[in-house]
């Protein structure tokens, strides 16, 4: 299946379904694209989201000879515990017999990683989207994956200080829908420098639903598009204070005692995923482990 998740080629679900596993799936975009599928008649999305199905006949599946990157269960996650240890070694069978192709497979159930041996073109990585589920990094560090990598989005706090050892690329975003929570810069910031730091290609995805007054481009903070968005001011820490964009900043500024360059304190609008973009500071990350002939 074609898709429009900017890091892989297309998509590969021999899984379907799922259930909430942590903070990150509370706005699950799979849940949605699931039921938007099943109301135009799919078959294989015929089931409630939470029933997890393994399809059987996806393990015939003939992705070509040009060389692709392939999402495997952009619709479910592969490690989910009702997905057996039989039915996850078929899945990575495929993955072997098809070495012409990159599977990317990622996961927010690492526990059960290092039950497999993975194929040398098999990317694999773990999601981390707060601080609290750093351990997922160690669960993927003791695995045998050529390439590790992981996915910090939707980036819902400041990670921290990460250890990168062992790791081979980032990847790093916002959260997109109508109920997506905004990211702070400086998180994002912080994950850039640190693979900055250590050599580590990093993939800025997208800032999500929201935007960044401050940002330039694609806004600038005279652009009067601003009063017509809904506004908020959000602090390093995650607080977000309701708030009303000022038509003129420097009173604004006079009055609250706080700056719109403030690192603690930045106003943020919800223009949407197209308008938000993917910049950062500027400048554009979509760096890769390693470079491939892909479709």
């Amino acid at each position: 299946m074609s898709t429009k998740i900017e890091w892989t080629n297309q998509t590969w679900n021999p899984v379907v379904g799922c259930t909430k596993y942590s903070e990150g799936c509370i706005n699950c975009y799979a849940e949605k694209m699931h039921k938007r599928l099943s109301a135009m008649g799919h078959k294989k999305y015929k089931f409630p989201f939470n029933n997890v199905l393994f399809h059987y006949d996806e393990l015939n599946k003939h992705f070509g000879q040009k060389r692709k990157m392939i999402f495997v269960n952009s619709m479910s996650d592969l490690f989910h515990q009702r997905i057996s240890l039989e039915q996850i070694s078929k899945v990575l069978e495929v993955c072997k017999n098809n070495q012409q192709h990159i599977f990317q497979i990622l996961t927010k159930r690492p526990e059960r990683l290092s039950a497999f041996s993975y194929p040398p073109n098999v990317w694999l990585g773990v999601t981390v989207e707060h601080p609290k589920y750093k351990n997922r990094i160690e669960y993927l560090k003791n695995t045998n994956a050529k390439i590790k990598f992981l996915s910090c989005e939707p980036l819902l706090a400041d990670l921290g200080e990460l250890d990168l050892r062992g790791i081979d690329w980032v990847i790093a975003g916002g959260e997109s829908g109508s109920k997506a929570r905004p990211m702070h810069p400086d998180w994002i910031r912080n994950i850039q420098k640190q693979c900055r730091e250590q050599n580590i290609p990093f993939f800025f995805k997208q800032w999500g639903e929201w935007v960044i007054a401050k940002q330039k481009p694609p806004f600038k903070i005279e652009n009067p598009i601003y009063s017509k968005l809904s506004s908020k001011i959000m602090l390093n820490n995650g607080i977000i204070i309701d708030g009303i964009f000022p038509n003129d900043v420097k009173k604004w500024e006079k009055q609250t005692g706080s700056s719109i360059d403030n690192k603690n304190a930045v106003i943020i609008l919800k223009a949407g995923k197209a308008k938000s973009g993917a910049l950062l500071d500027g400048k554009e990350y979509k760096e890769f482990p390693v470079i491939i002939e892909a479709e």
